[in-house]
């Protein structure tokens, strides 16, 4: 992703409200992130725990989507749709999105299973632990950095289609 500013940020939401953009708090470390290291940029808002947002490239720009999520499951393990990160129950939340248009107002939205943290970016980056017998395929993070990057613009694009 190319940098941004916190008001390009601020102007790229495609499923805000006023007061939402009013709220809405940037990330503490917002001055630090390494852009050309970014498939997407996601975030949970500091001030109001069950808000994220994610940042996805679009159309030769960027497309800002605002999230709600519920509380984390408890009991099982549950998988991350976006980087396909198995984890314990309470690392994984329903993110849902309103949707953009018509649609929004009235009151459609979309949702999949998220990390807790929207930390799908670094997840998928981490090696997974190898058997004593198992050799890293090359390309295999490649792989599953591709899919991430793929399914979260599959995500943000349910948010702003037609309907």
């Amino acid at each position: 992703m190319r940098a941004l500013t916190e008001a390009e940020v601020r102007a790229s939401f495609v499923n805000a409200d006023a007061d939402e953009m009013r709220v809405m708090e940037m990330p503490h470390d917002f001055m630090l992130i390494d852009w050309d290291y970014l498939d997407f940029f996601s975030w949970r808002d500091p001030s109001a725990g069950r808000r994220g947002y994610i940042l996805v490239q679009h159309d030769g720009g960027v497309a800002g989507i605002v999230l709600r999520s519920t509380d984390p499951g408890r009991a099982r393990s549950g998988m991350c749709n976006i980087c396909h990160t198995m984890q314990p129950g309470n690392q994984v939340s329903l993110f849902a999105a309103r949707r953009t248009g018509d649609a929004g107002a009235r009151g459609d939205s979309v949702g999949t299973y998220i990390c807790a943290d929207l930390s799908c970016h670094e997840n998928v980056r981490l090696a997974h632990p190898l058997a004593p017998n198992e050799v890293r395929a090359a390309g295999q993070v490649d792989f599953r950095l591709d899919g991430t990057r793929r399914r979260m613009e599959a995500f943000a694009a349910r948010v702003w289609s037609a309907s």
